[in-house]
């Protein structure tokens, strides 16, 4: 947790003041039993009105003092540690922004998202808590004990008690608390997961009927998080009521044993008041230690999670002195004896892929499930990294180009359409920042887009909901579409980008594209048939592996399993 104490830096004026007003409000607590002795054994015994009032008056000032240095350091204490926050908040965000697909793999969507907001937030309440606790329960406890001891010496043998044992209930019951925080931070985790899924895929789940199932999976998790906090609630909820019982006996025992001293005039009255507030200050410091002592574990398990982000180095990194592109090339692109292995798979991904695509031709990826067709044009924008061989873009090594400098030549339409909150346009211009209406609307066009953006209320000022919730498969996939058109690009990538579309949109938009992409270098990833036939170059994958490369009359005489792809989905007068 300490490591995260450095986001403090440009706070650290704030949090010098914290302390110096914690410490003036403390100095006032203290200063308060001994005034109110005074009062009583110099005023009230002795009848003097005039003293009380002086006395009294004083005491006001003092305390009025103390309240104000609470607030102030309160106020203080809130800010810093908010700063904090949106600090940690957004080094975290931006070290997740660099990361690969791998590490996002590792980690989890769920527990990301709850690393940046449950755990931080945890680490906020603690640090308030640290601020203000952290001067005031030693200072309180140790200028306490030296008041009380100024007060009646033999009066604080109570404390060589009373102290050893709180201190033995506060190490027991924490020592037992401490794994369930740990525990529940991961269960947030689960339940985080779970209610994503369930939201996410709510039109999955309720096709398949399968709402009483995903509410029991959420209750599941819900009940395990829930018990684990009764849990720890519990076992921390004793430890109060004992503390008190511990308090309320020594305050007994202190009464019990005054009362003998003033009876044979070893103690005054007041004294014997002032004694009792500082021990209810020391138990009280202790009280507050404690809760620190509950906090701070569950705080320290979110730092080491939060920790664990911030020291995870991205498997790629970018290049500090990129390679200067070489003049002549645009858009070529070149696999080079590429071998690619997911963490740990067993097989290859992909294996000894060669091939080459070059500016003004459509080269096509077909095969059947899982030969590996998304991961291949994965490796252009560097979403993983090659195992061997090399992925080259206008003749330089992928990993030789920095990632803003590869990704700014590419047009990349993934497999699953992806939108953002924000309207048609925005979604559009997010492929280009600072792209004009009529650049907007001519991708629009060429991704025959246009047409369902006209028939919707605000046109291009339509709100797209969350995900793009309130549009069709088909629609969102056009939008994709526009948004990497009207980036112009040297290199398209459409990942199977066309699936949900049907055949006459799909037809059309792949024939605006001739016009749209004559100067740029084309890849498709597809399982239709129909629309890899006019490709000027066929990859046909199978088990990761080249089956086959050639145009479609060449692979339909050289290549069994573009032949049996083929014949699955069209008839034989349409072969012939």
């Amino acid at each position: 947790m300490l490591k995260l104490f450095r986001f403090l830096k440009p706070f650290r004026v704030q949090v010098i003041f914290v302390f110096v007003f914690v410490f003036l409000q403390t100095l006032s607590d203290l200063y308060l039993p001994t005034l109110m002795s005074d009062i009583v054994d110099y005023g009230v015994m002795k009848g003097d009105n005039a003293y009380i009032w002086r006395i009294g008056g004083f005491m006001l000032l003092v305390a009025a003092a103390g309240g104000l240095c609470s607030v102030a350091a309160s106020y203080m204490s809130s800010r810093s540690a908010l700063g904090f926050g949106r600090m940690v908040r957004g080094k975290v965000f931006s070290h997740v922004e660099n990361f690969s697909q791998q590490e996002f793999d590792r980690i989890g969507t769920a527990s990301l998202i709850t690393r940046t907001t449950n755990d931080i937030t945890q680490l906020q309440q603690v640090l308030v808590m640290m601020m203000r606790l952290m001067i005031t329960a030693p200072l309180m406890c140790i200028g306490g004990i030296i008041m009380a001891v100024s007060k009646d010496a033999k009066l604080s043998l109570v404390f060589v008690v009373v102290l050893p044992l709180l201190a033995l209930v506060i190490y027991l019951v924490v020592r037992r608390g401490i794994p369930y925080f740990k525990a529940m931070q991961v269960k947030i985790d689960k339940l985080n997961r779970v209610l994503r899924e369930g939201l996410t895929g709510i039109r999955v789940i309720r096709s398949f009927d399968r709402v009483r199932h995903e509410k029991e999976r959420f209750d599941e998790a819900s009940s395990d998080l829930t018990n684990t906090a009764v849990r720890v609630n519990k076992i921390m909820a004793v430890l109060f009521p004992l503390m008190m019982l511990v308090m309320n006996v020594s305050t007994v025992a202190i009464l019990a044993i005054g009362a003998v001293r003033i009876d044979h005039n070893d103690l005054q009255i007041g004294s014997l008041m002032a004694f009792i507030q500082y021990a209810s200050q020391i138990m009280f410091s202790l009280m507050m230690g404690s809760m620190m002592f509950v906090m701070v574990p569950r705080a320290s398990a979110s730092a080491g999670r939060i920790n664990e982000v911030l020291d995870m180095e991205p498997a790629m990194k970018d290049i500090t002195s990129p390679a200067a592109l070489q003049e002549g090339y645009q858009g070529y692109i070149e696999f080079d004896h590429v071998t690619f292995s997911y963490p740990g798979a067993e097989e290859p991904a992909i294996s000894d892929i060669s091939f080459r695509a070059s500016p003004g031709e459509v080269t096509a990826i077909i095969g059947g499930t899982g030969s590996g067709k998304s991961t291949l044009v994965g490796l252009i924008p560097r979403f993983y990294d090659a195992g061997s061989g090399s992925v080259r873009v206008d003749g330089l090594d992928v990993r030789d180009m920095t990632q803003e400098q590869l990704r700014a030549k590419i047009g990349f339409v993934p497999q699953k359409a992806v939108l953002f909150t924000g309207t048609v346009a925005d979604n559009i211009r997010y492929g280009k920042d600072g792209a004009t209406d009529e650049e907007v609307r001519h991708a629009a066009e060429i991704a025959q887009a246009s047409g369902f953006i006209d028939e919707m209320e605000k046109g291009y000022d339509s709100v797209i909901e969350q995900g793009g919730n309130n549009v069709s498969g088909g629609q969102k996939q056009r939008l994709s579409i526009a948004r990497a058109l009207v980036r112009k690009p040297e290199i398209y990538v459409f990942d199977d980008s066309f699936s949900a579309l049907d055949f006459k949109t799909d037809a059309k938009l792949r024939a605006a594209l001739k016009s749209e992409t004559t100067d740029a270098t084309v890849l498709i990833v597809a399982q239709r048939v129909s629309t890899v036939m006019d490709a000027d170059r066929i990859i046909v994958l199978d088990e990761g592996k080249v089956s086959g490369i050639g145009t479609h009359q060449e692979l339909m005489e050289t290549s069994e399993v573009y032949r049996e792809i083929v014949s699955s989905q069209l008839s034989e007068e349409e072969i012939a």
